[in-house]
């Protein structure tokens, strides 16, 4: 009896099971929905940009050196004429003494000139000019003396020529002595002087403005946001020292392909976020559109210029970012998820939940972002659309409608 009692049980499960399976076989399938509902839609092109400083300039060494003295460091804010680095300075305080030196003995030589020559040569001038006024006293005092005694008749005419002759000669003398004491300093040899002094104040002054050259200045009030140099480093003229920009607003180079070009515009919101500092954004304006279009790699592109905020100066020039241009907003657009659209042939549709059903219905799309597109007409606010599943799905299609 309890036999056939357990038999009976089993024999009623199996058949329970063999009922809710052919049930479920034949069961609509379950396919996830979504409501159509209304919000924000942002028409955003995404892409990669270039960070620069909006206003910036190089400092760079105007003479050769080693670096003796580093005194800034990248991400240090400056002004004007703030040292940089400090180049070795022997050598250029060398040229400064030796010029200095130069200058003390072309002056001492100009003095010289200035006062008549050298002085031996001017006491010997001295000398002999006063030995010959001597004697030119002393022979117009005998040929005076003489004419009287002719004229007594008590001199001669030959003792009175000898006289006039020497008083000639003494006279020729002096003037010759006079003479060759002028002579003995010309101008062209003061001007010479002169000249070699100009020159060597000229090199004293080119010496000390090299040594003013040792200290390199940052040439604008700024951030130094390069910045790589090492005691001991060589650097010849014309050698990068740092670049130095105000960063409170930086430009972003943007990329934009080709194809979106057209859907870019002069002060358009962008988004700036950069891979370092995940949980940081920062934004600005589109500041200029590309002239021409360029390769980056694979890729065509347009360079769009754009203004980009950055108070905290942490968004540095040269790092690579993400860039988002915000190209058009549509507030309370009634929207639908990009991943229910179906397309067929040029037709695009969605699946509507009609009575148990699905149903085929075209629709109208305006603005898209990335996730969620405009409905601009055949949906209603509430609508049930398909979502993707796993099932093939076919309009009319019985379905069990499950909401994620």
């Amino acid at each position: 009896m309890k036999r056939r009692l357990l038999w009976a049980l089993t024999a009623t499960g199996a058949l329970v099971l063999l009922y809710f399976l052919l049930m479920r076989r034949h069961a609509p399938p379950e396919v996830p929905f979504t409501k159509v509902v209304r919000e924000s839609v942002v028409s955003a092109l995404t892409t990669n940009g270039k960070v620069e400083p909006l206003q910036w300039a190089s400092a760079r060494t105007e003479v050769a050196g080693l670096v003796s003295r580093i005194e800034t460091h990248r991400g240090q804010k400056v002004v004007r004429g703030t040292p940089l680095v400090q180049l070795d300075s022997v050598a250029a305080q060398s040229e400064v003494a030796a010029a200095q030196a130069r200058v003390g003995q072309v002056q001492a030589d100009l003095e010289t000139l200035r006062q008549g020559g050298r002085s031996t040569e001017i006491a010997t001038l001295g000398a002999n000019l006063d030995a010959a006024k001597q004697e030119l006293a002393a022979a117009q005092r005998d040929y005076d003396a003489l004419q009287r005694l002719q004229a007594k008749n008590a001199a001669t005419g030959a003792e009175v020529n000898a006289a006039r002759e020497r008083l000639e000669r003494a006279q020729v003398q002096i003037r010759g002595l006079e003479q060759r004491r002028t002579s003995l300093v010309s101008q062209p040899e003061r001007s010479a002087a002169e000249a070699r002094l100009r020159e060597a104040q000229a090199s004293v002054a080119a010496a000390r403005g090299k040594m003013g050259m040792l200290v390199v200045r940052a040439p604008i009030a700024g951030t130094v946001y390069q910045f790589d140099l090492k005691p001991g480093a060589f650097l010849n003229p014309g050698d990068l020292v740092a670049n130095i920009g105000k960063l409170e607003a930086v430009r972003v180079i943007v990329y934009v392909d080709e194809p979106d070009l057209g859907r870019v515009e002069v002060g358009m919101p962008v988004n700036i976020t950069w891979d370092a500092l995940p949980a940081r954004r920062w934004t600005g304006l589109v500041e200029r559109k590309p002239s021409q279009v360029v390769a980056l790699g694979t890729r065509q592109v347009g360079e769009v210029s754009c203004i980009i905020g950055n108070p905290d100066l942490d968004l540095l020039p040269g790092t690579n970012v993400n860039a988002e241009i915000r190209s058009q907003v549509v507030q309370n657009a009634l929207t639908i998820p990009n991943a229910s659209l179906r397309r067929e042939g040029e037709r695009t549709g969605v699946f509507l939940l009609a009575d148990g059903r699905i149903v085929w219905r075209e629709v109208k799309l305006g603005v898209a972002s990335v996730v969620r597109s405009q409905v601009l007409s055949g949906l209603q606010e509430g609508d049930s659309i398909a979502l993707p599943s796993d099932r093939a799905l076919k309009n009319n299609m019985a379905v069990s409608a499950t909401y994620p």
